[in-house]
């Protein structure tokens, strides 16, 4: 079985023509299942972000958020289920200090999953350059930005909110194009470890790092041993934006998993999680 839930219908730059109603049809829909099915891809499940839905405002009112909120989640949902065979999911941020407003909106829907992200640390992007860019900051210290991206990490596998944890090292996406802490990284890891393992959610191993600056996976290897060291299931994604991403780079990533020792995978439906064997 090889998965792929990390998955956006549309593309991440920034476009005039980037709109539901563009990209939610069932034709777009086959195309990713007709890439998936030559990947080997069995289980494929759709995952917008959760910002892109007008819905979110009641959650967070961040100037990003507003800009971009437009869709309406239900009319999402509905397309999912009724026109589509792929698995239903969200990718939703977590916010610190609005958990409560973010169960509100994910309970009131019938997930299949829920993926939780950390892309901002405060009201700054660890992986948006511009405007919010967090190393543009009075916090742009590698050492602080780190810290506080992996103490937010913990916070969001802490909060229950979450099925998946995707890219779970993603403030390192710049590669060398950010300054990155000195020394042995996993003084950062061991701040979300306890947290990720208390809650039984499952980490994300993303190959979307591959096509970023950083040029790898996500997450680090040392990462990933601390992870099935505490017997944290794996689930595996592409973080696809178009057709073509879809189970980018698997054939490699998971023979690189076989060398962990990572014998299954997790698959969802209806929040209900369990393992089958990967292949």
């Amino acid at each position: 079985m090889l998965t792929d839930y990390h998955v956006h219908l549309r593309p991440d730059e920034p476009r005039d023509d980037t709109t539901a109603a563009r990209y939610f049809t069932a034709a777009n829909a086959a195309r990713y299942r007709e890439a998936a099915g030559e990947r080997g891809v069995a289980e494929l499940g759709v995952s917008e972000h959760v910002y892109r839905f007008t819905q979110a405002l009641d959650v967070w009112r961040h100037p990003f958020w507003e800009a971009n909120a437009r869709d309406d989640l239900d009319a999402y949902c509905a397309f999912v289920r009724e026109e589509t065979d792929l698995r239903l999911g969200i990718e939703a941020d977590f916010i610190p200090g609005r958990e409560d407003r973010m169960a509100n909106l994910l309970e009131a829907r019938d997930w299949d999953y829920v993926i939780g992200s950390v892309h901002f640390v405060r009201d700054h992007a660890v992986d948006m350059p511009g405007e919010w860019d967090v190393w543009t900051t009075r916090f742009d210290r590698p050492e602080t930005v780190w810290r506080r991206y992996f103490e937010t990490l913990g916070e969001a596998a802490r909060s229950g909110l979450f099925d998946i944890l995707a890219h779970p090292d993603l403030v390192k996406v710049w590669g060398r194009e950010r300054p990155r802490p000195e020394g042995d990284l996993r003084r950062f890891y061991e701040l979300a470890i306890d947290g990720i393992a208390e809650s039984g959610v499952a980490i994300e191993v993303s190959t979307a790092g591959l096509r970023k600056p950083v040029g790898e996976r996500y997450p680090a290897e040392p990462f990933l041993q601390m992870c099935l060291e505490a017997g944290v299931p794996i689930a595996l994604s592409s973080d696809a934006h178009l057709p073509e991403h879809v189970g980018w780079d698997y054939e490699a990533t998971v023979d690189w998993l076989g060398q962990q020792g990572v014998t299954e995978l997790c698959v969802f439906e209806r929040r209900r999680r369990r393992l089958e064997p990967i292949g």
